[in-house]
């Protein structure tokens, strides 16, 4: 019987140590956000990987516990790299999905500005871009300035994954 009693205490110890040594999870006390992406992607086709940052970033907001409604996040975005091919009107048929999710978040308040020093390199004009779309005079002045009025800076960094992730677990 003591030998039962041992066994079952040494399991209930061993248990509660492991869950002592087990992540958890928290809920931040998060505040309605102020962000300002740079979109600055050395190809286009990683836009809509980038996007994701977006609708990584308002999901866990709009869910319980915080229930942040879109209209209460201050989202802006800076087009300034490749990815300025994907909102010139002109492309629309080859980056329709991406223009699309970039329509819908528009709607639901995201700011999309380009970079108009991109623009002319592109030989793009602002009448070339989508009516969600704000032409600004520059990329760096435009993040420094909403730097300036508390925004937080989010820099999306998109690799091309080469292994499954099942492969890499």
């Amino acid at each position: 019987m003591k030998l039962v009693i041992f066994l079952l205490l040494s399991i209930f110890a061993a248990l509660a140590s492991a869950d002592e040594h087990a992540a958890r999870y928290i809920e931040p006390d998060y505040q309605e956000p102020k962000v300002v992406y740079d979109f600055y992607l050395d190809d286009p086709a990683k836009m809509g990987t980038a996007l994701y940052w977006i609708r990584s970033f308002i999901n866990p907001l709009s869910e319980p516990p915080y229930s942040f409604a879109p209209e209460f996040m201050e989202i802006k975005v800076v087009i300034h790299g490749t990815e300025i091919v994907t909102v010139a009107k002109k492309n629309y048929q080859k980056y329709r999905e991406v223009v699309e999710r970039m329509r819908y978040y528009a709607a639901l308040g995201v700011e999309f500005k380009v970079c108009n020093l991109a623009a002319a390199d592109y030989d793009y004009r602002t009448e070339d871009f989508f009516e969600f779309i704000d032409v600004v005079p520059s990329a760096f002045t435009e993040l420094v300035h909403w730097q300036q009025q508390g925004y937080a800076l989010l820099t999306p960094t998109v690799y091309l994954r080469t292994q499954s992730v099942e492969e890499i677990r």
